[in-house]
């Protein structure tokens, strides 16, 4: 199978997402790292980016050379990969699509609904690929409740429970670390600081899952360490488009809480119960029977599972494979397009920006029920009313 070309912006030395973005879009061979603007300092990510192993012509100072020298190419990149802080990301994305580059975007897509529709019509617009990195949905045993839920195994869902919780955080000495500080800066973040960095995981997740858009929510917000302007800790009730009752509760002042994502759904005729920390157990209880531990990797399972799934039964899988299967996704939906060719139907599994809109509108919605003390709020965007 031909190789793809790859580039990405931002996840430089140090960064905390860059490497499983590196390791996820290399697991299978599909691309070839070829371009980069990986640091905000020109010099450090063009050193960088050849130490990994790119050509010092294609090591760029910035996205706006990297733009230029790409756009110039014949064999410019197939995909690039926007890893920079949340502001940067609606310009940066929306550059790329225009020139015609597939572009796969971190969350939160943009900061504002306006931006992330204009993502949604740009990319429609110029033909191009627009996901957004959604990438716990990649796990094996995440698209096998969600194909557990399709064909009827949990009945109609009632419920779904998700939390997104840690507590890395909750120093107050760590005011100050960059790491931590731009995340609750409005300026850098937008309106959310918890809610927008990990409570929208378990948000689409929850969607994903189920086949349900959120329609409706109430939260209540706390920044519980004093001078944080957005929130440390939410909680957020909402309604799902066919009547399934949602909550999530997400924290980054959660001391003792790891990388709490989980999420848990009920039906009429069975629950199912999931956490990335513990991503090879899928726990389903059948109405009226004993307790089941599906494995991840043994016989079986949904196609979507078997496919997804990458080392045997037993052998611990994590985070960068399951954005090996997002990258997956998308390169076998590229290769396809390239041949003039329909792709798998099971590589359409990667989050698009439609899902990142959704998740602007949730965003806003949340903050908006907040402020009015958990009143009830449209979280639909408004391109889907």
């Amino acid at each position: 199978m031909a190789k793809l070309s790859w580039g990405m912006i931002g996840g430089g030395e140090g960064s905390q997402i860059g490497p499983a973005h590196r390791l996820g879009a290399g697991l299978d061979g599909l691309f070839n790292f070829t371009a980069g603007a990986l640091d905000h300092n020109a010099a450090a990510g063009r050193d960088y980016a050849q130490r990994l192993g790119v050509s010092a012509d294609r090591a760029y100072g910035d996205w706006r050379e990297m733009l230029a020298g790409e756009s110039a190419r014949a064999d410019r990149v197939d995909l690039v990969t926007v890893a920079t802080p949340n502001s940067t990301h609606y310009e940066i994305s929306k550059a790329f699509l225009e020139a015609g580059f597939n572009v796969l975007c971190e969350k939160p897509l943009t900061v504002t609904e306006e931006e992330a529709q204009d993502l949604v019509l740009t990319a429609r617009k110029s033909g191009t690929i627009c996901a957004v990195n959604y990438g716990y949905t990649g796990y094996a045993l995440v698209r096998h409740m969600r194909a557990m839920v399709a064909r009827g195994d949990l009945g109609r869902v009632r419920l779904v429970v998700a939390e997104f919780a840690h507590g890395h955080h909750a120093n107050a000495a760590d005011a100050d670390n960059p790491r931590v500080r731009w995340r609750y800066d409005p300026a850098q973040a937008g309106v959310s600081a918890q809610f927008a960095d990990c409570g929208i995981h378990a948000l689409h997740m929850a969607s994903f899952v189920t086949g349900q858009e959120v329609d409706r929510l109430s939260s209540d917000f706390a920044s519980c360490l004093p001078g944080r302007v957005l929130e440390d800790d939410a909680m957020v009730n909402f309604r799902m488009s066919e009547g399934t009752v949602g909550r999530l509760w997400t924290s980054s002042v959660a001391i003792g809480r790891q990388h709490g994502l989980t999420l848990q759904v009920f039906g009429e005729t069975g629950g199912l119960r999931w956490a990335q920390e513990q991503p090879n157990q899928l726990y389903y209880m059948p109405l009226g029977q004993r307790l089941q531990v599906i494995e991840r990797g043994e016989g079986n399972l949904s196609p979507e599972a078997d496919r997804a799934s990458r080392v045997t039964v037993g052998h611990a899988e994590g985070m960068p494979l399951a954005f090996g299967n997002i990258y997956r996704d998308l390169a076998e939906t590229l290769l396809a397009h390239k041949a003039g060719k329909q792709p798998d139907p099971a590589a359409s599994l990667y989050p698009k920006v439609e899902d990142g809109l959704r998740s602007i509108a949730a965003i806003h919605a949340a903050v908006a029920s907040a402020k009015q003390d958990g009143a009830w709020v449209d979280a639909r965007p408004k391109l889907f009313r």
